[in-house]
């Protein structure tokens, strides 16, 4: 492991790196108790990488330091806050995740008379569009609600605008098209200047809210929920918690997505689901 510029302890001395874990640790004490967000289970390696990011971008010698400019500052809290809540996503990502629901999922779907989908951690909401754009073409958007769900406020105000670089856009084409996408992408948005804007047809099935799977519960029975790219930030712990919430907010027979890089396989919950494609990893849970 490269030692890290600002440790004061010889490379080969243990002292560095448990200061520096203890360091770690209060700094996600000391947010959540002054702002109530909750990272003290999440994957620590991560975590160090994220943090030690803000302490070098604010000149600050240590994380005690940082630690002291959170807690008094709020605009250098936002600041690593965006850290921490790192926003990477496209719409229709893995596009063999979004044709594996279209092929395996949307059909049973169908069968329900009205439809709740869980975007969990939805980023900047090319998630949650991408869904929606799904479910508009598979002719089931009239009766679907998507809750898209984050706990940063910056990722739900730019989901909410729906306003995403014109320069994403081919990447966005290709996605949709690999994913089985029906007609054009360009039909559900409006592009202007650098920019482009999702329809409004869209966004009147999606809800954006503030929800955390570390501290927060269920809030409504769900067909399905999809949650890619978020799990592999937590310690099995967490992991766990986020799963419970899942299990309990699907209804008999509802899906849970997960994405190529996590799986079910050491959950506490795995027992309930049965797994409907393996690659994607997608899983629906058990009638009983």
């Amino acid at each position: 492991m490269t030692q890290d510029p600002h440790d004061t302890a010889h490379p080969h001395d243990g002292h560095g790196r448990h200061a520096d874990d203890l360091e770690v640790r209060l700094i996600l004490e000391a947010i959540y108790a002054r702002y109530h967000y909750d990272f003290r289970d999440y994957a620590g390696s991560s975590l160090r990488r994220r943090l030690k990011a803000g302490q070098q971008r604010f000149g600050c010698a240590n994380l005690s330091q940082l630690q002291g400019r959170v807690l008094h500052e709020p605009e250098v809290f936002r600041s690593v806050l965006a850290d921490l809540t790192v926003q990477v996503s496209e719409m229709f990502r893995d596009p063999e995740y979004f044709r594996a629901l279209r092929e395996q999922v949307v059909p049973v779907l169908r069968t329900f008379p009205s439809l709740r989908l869980w975007v969990a951690g939805c980023s900047g909401g090319e998630e949650a569009y991408s869904m929606a754009i799904l479910m508009k073409e598979e002719g089931l958007l009239d009766r679907t609600l998507i809750y898209a769900t984050d706990i940063s406020q910056e990722a739900l105000a730019q989901a909410q605008a729906g306003v995403y670089r014109v320069d994403q856009v081919p990447l966005y084409t290709e996605n949709h098209r690999a994913s089985g996408g029906h007609g054009s992408l360009s039909e559900h948005y409006t592009a202007a200047y650098d920019h482009v804007l999702m329809d409004k047809a869209l966004k009147e099935r999606i809800v954006f809210s503030d929800h955390s799977l570390s501290t927060d519960s269920v809030f409504a029975e769900v067909q399905l929920v999809s949650c890619r790219n978020v799990l592999i930030y937590f310690n099995r712990a967490l992991q766990d918690r986020a799963l419970g919430l899942f299990t309990e907010a699907l209804c008999r027979n509802g899906f849970l997505g997960l994405g190529a890089r996590e799986t079910l396989r050491f959950s506490a919950h795995a027992g309930e689901f049965v797994e409907i494609a393996a690659k994607e990893r997608i899983y629906q849970k058990r009638s009983a």
